[in-house]
Formats: structure tokens, sequence, C-alpha cells
């Protein structure tokens, strides 16, 4: 019995000194290395990235990207709105000087060159002295000049040698006007006609150029199988330079759309057809949208996007790759 007594005593004694112990452990102040454990753990909670990708309330994707980040990314923003759209035809096409402003200067007697007074690339006025030739009939020097303004674009002739009037000194040319030569393909002759609106891409980065069709050929190139069809330009500022290519589309019909925009917008996300509208809190949204007609510039938005909301009209790619970003952290 007094056994049993001693054994019932000893157990309850452990109890009580295990749970004196867990109160002393609660009631023990934290050490610094706690105390900064708990810190770590509350900055690291503030410092996940608020940015991952969220849905609004109608499933749609958004992140958080910011204006700096999205200029320094070559983002660019655009508003939606009403836009033409055009049918076209697209060819291919030179600069040439226009031919009736331009001249050959032929010296009048055959001679020695004695004096070159310009060069190609100079500009030149009309009556403007070109170079001076000691004719072989009077043994005189007689002058050559530009027969009308322009620029200098060939040179024929060298100091001391001997000039002909078989063969042009200077090629003089008005470049103040451009033709366009386009070659068309003799499936596309029917549909193109005189004075039809063409846009001209020099591929210079400064945007198209707007022009009508002058001038059909009545025959074709049977190298080629094409025929010619000539725009004429005016280039006042010397942005277009003879021999160099362009591309051409030509405008067969014009609609008008309620909303569109830039055929760079549109991306495919997640199986689905977006554009990216910026919104409030700098939040970028997935939006899905139905598309309608589309030329090469602008594509009509028929459902999803409205007139006077703002979209990631130029490397809208990098949005995306962002929002890829964003739903593997938020995974």
């Amino acid at each position: 019995m007094k056994t049993s007594i001693v054994i019932v005593i000893a157990i309850l004694a452990a109890a009580a000194g295990a749970g004196a112990s867990r109160l002393l452990l609660d009631a023990a102040p934290r050490t610094d290395a706690t105390v900064g454990d708990a810190d770590h753990a509350e900055k690291h909670e503030r410092a996940v990235p608020k940015d991952h990708v969220e849905q609004d309330e109608h499933g749609a994707d958004r992140i958080r990207i910011s204006d700096v980040k999205l200029a320094a990314a070559g983002v660019t923003l655009a508003e939606a709105g009403p836009a033409t759209l055009s049918d076209t035809l697209s060819f291919n096409g030179v600069l040439r000087a226009n031919q009736e402003a331009l001249v050959q200067v032929t010296p009048r007697f055959p001679g020695i060159v004695r004096a070159i007074r310009k060069r190609i690339g100079d500009t030149v006025a009309k009556d403007e002295l070109l170079a001076s030739i000691e004719s072989n009939q009077s043994l005189t020097a007689y002058d050559l000049k530009a027969p009308l303004g322009g620029t200098i674009i060939d040179r024929q002739i060298s100091l001391g040698e001997y000039a002909s009037e078989q063969k042009p000194a200077f090629v003089v040319a008005d470049l103040s006007t451009i033709w366009v030569d386009l070659s068309i393909y003799r499936q596309d002759l029917r549909r193109v006609r005189l004075d039809d609106e063409v846009l001209i891409d020099p591929d210079d980065g400064r945007g198209v150029i707007k022009g009508n069709v002058s001038y059909i050929a009545p025959v074709g190139a049977s190298e080629t199988q094409t025929a010619l069809a000539r725009v004429v330009l005016a280039n006042a500022d010397g942005r277009l330079r003879p021999g160099l290519f362009v591309t051409a589309r030509l405008v067969l019909a014009k609609r008008s759309v309620a909303v569109a925009v830039r055929a760079s917008a549109i991306q495919t996300l997640e199986n689905r057809t977006v554009v990216f509208v910026r919104e409030e809190g700098d939040k970028i949204e997935a939006r899905p949208v139905a598309l309608g007609e589309s030329d090469p510039s602008y594509v009509e938005i028929r459902d999803g996007l409205s007139a006077g909301e703002h979209y990631v009209a130029e490397n809208s790619f990098v949005v995306k790759a962002e929002m890829g970003k964003g739903e593997a952290e938020h995974d």
C-alpha cells in the first residue's frame, strides 16, 4: 500500500515539474536571435512583390507595371478610337530623278578641259558656270553652263582630258520632284487606275508618303512580265534619293470603323486574343477582345475595348513577357 502511494506521488511531481518548465519557457524573454528571426520574417513578408498576376472580376489577368518601367522597355501607349481601314495591293518600286526635269550637259565643241567648277552633289542655278573647255577648232576657251537649276548627279569629265560632244560632261537634275516607278504584275494590272491613291514607304523610319498614279505604261517588260506605273512625289526636303528601292501599297477601298488599335498591339495569351489595357494604379490588364476587319496598320475591335481607353501599342510583347514572369512567381 505504501509502495503504491509513493509511485502516485512521484508521477504527480513529475507532471507538475513539466508544467512549471513549460510556464517558464512561455514567460522567458525572447533573445536577440529570436527577435531577429521574427523581424526577418516580417520583412520578408513585406518584400513579397505586389505585382504578381491577379484576376479582375471578369477573370482577366492583371499585372502592375509602372510608367517608368514601360518607358525603359520602349513600350508606348495609344488611345483606342475610330480608324479608316484600307484594302491594298503591295508593289515594289524604285526612286528615279524626274526625267522631265533632268538635262545632260554636253560640250558644244570638242576640246581640252581647262577648268572644272562643279562636282557631283553640288547645287547649281540656271546659267551657272560648270567648266571651261578649250576648243580644238579656235583654241580658245568657252564656258559650259547649267541650262537649269538643280543638283549635279553625274560628271563624266576630268581636268586636262579630252571632252567630246558625243558624251555628256554633266547631268543636272531638279530633285524637287521624284518619280516612283512601280512594277505591276500582269494579274494586278486590271485593278490599277490613273489617280489611284498610293502609300509609298521609303523605309527610313519617317512614315509613308501619299501619292497618286500619274502614268501607266502602255507596254510591259518581257523579262519581268510586269508593267510600269508611276507616282510623282514632291521632294523639297531631299528625303527621297534616286536609285533607292521603296515599297508601295495601292489603296483599293476604304472603310471606317468605330474602334481600332494598331496591329502591333494584338497578342495571344493562354489561347485568347488580348490587348494590354492601361488601368488605374499602374495596372495593365490582358483584355480579351473580338477582332473585326484589318489592314497592315490597324485592326478593328468589335468587343472588349472602348474608344478612349489607352492600350499598349508598341512592344506589347514586353508586357506579355512580364505577365508570364508574374504568373510563374505567383505559382
